[in-house]
């Protein structure tokens, strides 16, 4: 009988994790022509309120840039997810960043990858939006963002189906 349950089962797609806490946006409302144009690919964005950027997927880290604002992951269903911390945060060289997840560690849902001083950034005069984009998102035919509104660390905030 199993067998028959896995051949008309539905599929509940990939869920999508929130990398921080904060409010959840459309990526077309992020104040940047490559994010917003889905030039990178398709997405959703936090708004950030708390300082831990995590995995949003259990996966393996891809890359994390070496100024710490940004870090690219894959997730074990081949999803390949890049966390971008504020817009133009690379000007910052890594300062108010802390990296602490490394290129080729697994990790779960939810694990530490970055640290980011969000108010020190702000301070500094830029957009801490972080936009969230699925770089391989034309490998999937739907795409359904939870919110928008106020989501918590590891929150489901989008979900892709092939």
């Amino acid at each position: 009988m199993k067998l028959f349950q896995n051949i008309f089962a539905k599929d509940s797609g990939i869920d999508i994790g929130a990398p921080v806490a904060g409010t959840l946006i459309s990526i077309t409302e992020v104040n940047d022509p490559t994010f917003s144009g889905e030039i990178l690919g398709k997405g959703v964005a936090v708004i950030p309120s708390g300082t831990q950027i995590c995995a949003p997927v259990d996966g393996t880290v891809s890359t994390v840039f070496p100024t710490g604002h940004a870090a690219a992951m894959t997730s074990k269903e081949g999803v390949e997810v890049l966390i971008h911390v504020g817009l133009d945060t690379v000007k910052l060289e890594g300062k108010h960043f802390t990296i602490h997840a490394s290129e080729g560690q697994e990790v779960k849902k939810g694990d530490l990858l970055l640290e980011a001083d969000i108010e020190q950034i702000k301070a500094e005069g830029y957009d801490i939006t972080t936009p969230i984009v699925i770089c391989n998102s034309d490998e999937y035919s739907e795409f359904h963002m939870a919110g928008p509104g106020d989501v918590s660390l590891g929150d489901n905030i989008l979900n892709l189906k092939k």
